[in-house]
């Protein structure tokens, strides 16, 4: 085999794990999530809503309410039952104090300038009794340690807002993002989401990490149950504090 279908075979191997870490960090997420019979989820970045609905469906809840800036994955979020707001993140959410039993914010955190804002407003329109789900790109990741080593860019912490550079390892090099707003604006490690939350007001009552590059997802499972520090998402279950409690 020659260097060109080397790397051929490389690129396609990296791009297959690529997807099937998202699909794990979805897994993961709904392994987490507690039912709420009658209540109400808030998915913030619903896209297309067909995720949103998995969660719903775990949950047990009586509505599903999203939030979505591109207006094309906002007519097919509606059409799968999703009520769902064209909003912008960076602003306050449009909802009552205390509105939502679950609020669910998969890869979102990331593309946002007003990170503590958002933060502060799921706090506010969380119940007492409510939790929130928040799942982020782990800077801290070993992919992301030894793209540094090497004198690459890690793949999440994007550095245009049009093309995906600066990793020769990264699958989607060279490609543009697909839309406005997809680029990363910040990228958090173990430590530094743990802090913001409680900094905010949101107790951690679980942090874990899903993914492990180049493993595949069987595998990467097992390694982040002994290493969750480094993987490649991080997942953060995470309940309001009230009274100082």
């Amino acid at each position: 085999m020659n260097r060109r279908s080397v790397r051929r075979t490389s690129a396609a191997y990296l791009h297959k794990v690529y997807r099937q870490t998202e699909q794990a960090n979805r897994s993961e997420i709904l392994d987490i999530v507690e039912p709420r019979p009658g209540g109400r989820l808030l998915d913030c970045g619903c896209g297309n809503g067909e995720f949103t609905v998995q969660v719903a469906r775990r949950a047990h809840v009586s509505d599903a309410y999203g939030i979505e800036c591109v207006e094309e994955r906002i007519g097919e979020a509606i059409d799968r039952g999703v009520m769902v707001t064209k909003a912008d993140l960076n602003e306050p959410l449009p909802y009552e104090d205390r509105f939502f039993d679950i609020v669910h914010a998969n890869q979102i955190i990331e593309h946002l300038f007003n990170t503590d804002l958002f933060l502060r407003e799921i706090k506010r329109v969380l119940r007492p009794n409510g939790y929130a789900v928040v799942s982020t790109n782990n800077l801290a990741s070993w992919h992301n340690v030894f793209s540094l080593a090497l004198g690459m860019q890690p793949t999440p912490l994007h550095i245009s807002n049009e093309a995906i550079v600066g990793n020769a390892f990264d699958p989607l090099r060279g490609t543009r993002h697909p839309s406005q707003g997809d680029s990363h604006l910040r990228v958090f490690s173990f430590q530094g989401l743990r802090e913001l939350c409680l900094y905010h007001g949101l107790k951690i009552e679980g942090l874990k990490t899903a993914g492990y590059y180049p493993l595949p997802p069987g595998l990467a499972r097992l390694v982040c149950k002994i290493d969750s520090v480094h993987g490649v998402y991080l997942i953060a279950k995470l309940r309001p504090r009230h009274n100082g409690l």
